[in-house]
């Protein structure tokens, strides 16, 4: 088992004299926590300090220090304000001893990017705005281990999508003619990383969001499943986690999600401005074991703004994200069940707990039948604009401008290619030469994955670990994180394809409406779990509670009858004594075939029935 704790931004702004200071008290909040968990090695995103200077430099090292003495690694990667106002031989002098000294270095850009094995996992660091330089030979260095890796980690300061910022708004639709570092190989990076089922992770924005990125566009990255051949396989997606905030300042949500290829599963900003009344401060960590890897990230509250000791702080930690699968896998997103009335499907725009099969090891699959995803997160984006020069830009006109918006970062709407978010992403303002990307409102969506673990000795056939339906709550926030109420609050105006704002909600009785997923309870979906065909009588459905398996319901109220819709609205009745348990049942005709209604994620397997 290993594990990885991620370190946002810790840059901590200036003092009254000027001088630039590390965010002291969020920073040894985060790391404090990450050592109680069992953290065996930290990334530190970049943006370690704020101007790079020698003061900065020294008040890290006296905090991280402290953990690397207990055996604590740590993978130090530049943000741009050490590119910027750092020299290099500051950074190596302040760095290497916590540069892990059998890293590998990159030809001509040794301490700036380089990677470790650890386990079976490749862990590559790369310095602000180096991904596209890099990555002939990341995909060298992914080549040579992939026969000993099962999970690839590729961390930087910034990436490709941004909430904010990101390089494919920054030097492609915004940059400059023939300037084409990024442009001709932003597809290829897509390409190879949902191919290597990537985890990438960045700093940068100041708020924490988790998405995942299509290789081709959304609306063309179809759910997954398996072939009789070829057996399961991935959606054509990587995961990018933003890792959130350890500094004293937030960011708004700006220019919002790039529909086009990006679909986002989780988004909290908290910016201490216009409303907001905290900070967060986030502590991220990946657990790698064989071939799973389970993902926690949790948020906390507070109102700090320099290292003055009136604002020490005790980290009030609450989980706010969180995912757990295997390299054996099957997934969907399922989108919110806002979807307008009369909205084409376009393949993917489905807001049902359905899947095809996904092949069990030893035989048998699962999949998804039934329920649909009424509980679900909401967010705001503000208005921003996008400019060009004549001559300098590669837009040449403002026509131009609004093509590569297109072309790059939103879905362009027509009835069959629908835009959930606005009918209008970007809109030509011609009066004043500039591209508006105007606000809108933006409805989350779940990434629900179907993994497989083999079978150990407690159980009777494979172990399904079902993930992501337990993600939301039904929290509304506005663009600078102000909580607003998703049943009494409309969305912006032009949210909608029609043009329309998105109308309140009723959410079901289950949704806490709380930032804590320690409240969240899934809306109700319906599992179908096949076991082998050697399966009989004498198992029993069953879930991972901590280290025990137990019956998902006692043999007494399990339903003999194969699935039935109506089983949504009506339950087929059960003996007296059952209403508290979940609804399972069995197919008389076949043994081996189990249904359930669920309200969580969860690990099932079958195991022998309690004597």
């Amino acid at each position: 088992m290993f594990r990885i704790g991620l370190l946002p931004d810790t840059q901590g702004g200036s003092d009254s004299e000027g001088q630039a200071h590390v965010s002291l008290h969020p920073m040894a909040e985060v790391l404090k926590h990450q050592e109680a968990q069992g953290v065996d090695l930290v990334i530190a995103l970049g943006d370690l300090t704020d101007h790079g200077s020698e003061i900065e430099f020294a008040e890290w090292r006296s905090i991280a220090g402290g953990y690397a003495e207990q055996g604590i690694e740590f993978l130090p990667v530049m943000g741009n304000h050490e590119t910027s106002y750092a020299y290099t031989v500051e950074w190596i002098d302040n760095m290497r001893d916590f540069i892990p000294a059998d890293a590998v270095h990159m030809p001509g850009y040794e301490w700036v990017n380089y990677y470790v094995v650890r386990e079976n996992v490749l862990v590559v660091g790369l310095a602000y705005y180096n991904l596209p330089i890099a990555f002939e030979w990341i995909k060298q260095v992914v080549y040579e281990h992939q026969e000993n890796v099962d999970h690839i980690v590729v961390a930087s300061h910034d990436g490709l999508i941004g909430a904010k910022y990101g390089q494919t708004r920054e030097q492609i639709v915004e940059g400059t003619k023939d300037d084409n570092w990024v442009y001709q190989v932003q597809p290829q990076i897509r390409e190879f990383f949902a191919d290597h089922d990537v985890i990438y992770v960045q700093g940068h924005e100041h708020q924490y969001q988790r998405s995942i990125i299509s290789a081709k566009t959304a609306l063309n990255t179809l759910p997954s499943s398996s072939t009789p051949a070829g057996g399961n396989y991935r959606m054509d997606v990587y995961t990018q986690i933003i890792a959130g905030n350890a500094s004293y300042k937030g960011y708004e949500f700006r220019y919002g999600e790039r529909d086009l290829v990006q679909m986002i599963v989780s988004q909290k900003n908290a910016t201490y401005s216009s409303g907001s009344e905290a900070y967060d401060v986030n502590s991220s960590i990946l657990t790698f074991e064989g071939p799973r890897v389970d993902y926690v990230s949790y948020f906390a509250p507070h109102t700090a703004k320099s290292n003055d000791a009136s604002y020490a702080f005790d980290a009030d930690w609450k989980l706010g994200d969180h995912f757990s699968r295997t390299t054996n896998r099957c997934e969907t997103v399922i989108y919110p069940d806002a979807i307008p009335e009369g909205t084409r499907s376009a393949l993917v725009l489905q807001p049902e707990y359905r899947t095809n099969e996904c092949l069990a090891p030893q035989g048998g699959y699962a999949k998804l039948m039934g329920g649909r995803n009424q509980t679900f997160n909401r967010t705001d984006t503000r208005t921003r604009d996008m400019g060009f020069t004549p001559g300098l830009s590669r837009a040449e006109t403002l026509n131009d401008l609004m093509r590569l918006a297109y072309q790059w970062l939103y879905q362009y709407h027509e009835n069959w290619t629908p835009n959930l978010n606005s009918p209008l992403r970007a809109a030509p303002d011609y009066d004043n030469d500039e591209l508006i990307i105007p606000e809108t409102t933006i409805d989350l969506k779940e990434h629900v994955t179907l993994s497989w673990l083999a079978a150990t000795d407690e159980t009777a056939s494979d172990i399904l670990i079902v993930s992501g339906t337990q993600n939301q709550t039904g929290v509304y926030q506005d663009d600078y994180g102000v909580l607003k109420d998703i049943q009494a609050d409309s969305g912006l105006p032009m949210s909608r394809p029609d043009g329309g704002e998105k109308p309140p909600v009723t959410l079901p009785e289950t949704a806490s409406q709380s930032w804590d997923l320690s409240t969240a309870v899934s809306d109700r979906y319906v599992l179908d779990f096949t076991g082998p065909e050697s399966a009989d009588e004498s198992l029993i459905l069953s879930m991972r509670a901590g280290t025990e398996w137990l019956p998902l319901a006692e043999p007494m109220c399990v339903v003999e009858a194969s699935w039935q819709d109506s089983f949504l609205d009506s339950a087929p009745e059960r003996v007296a004594g059952c209403e508290e348990q979940p609804l399972v049942g069995i197919d008389p005709a076949a043994p081996n075939q189990w249904w359930a209604v669920l309200q969580q994620d969860a690990e099932l397997a079958l195991v022998a029935r309690p004597l």
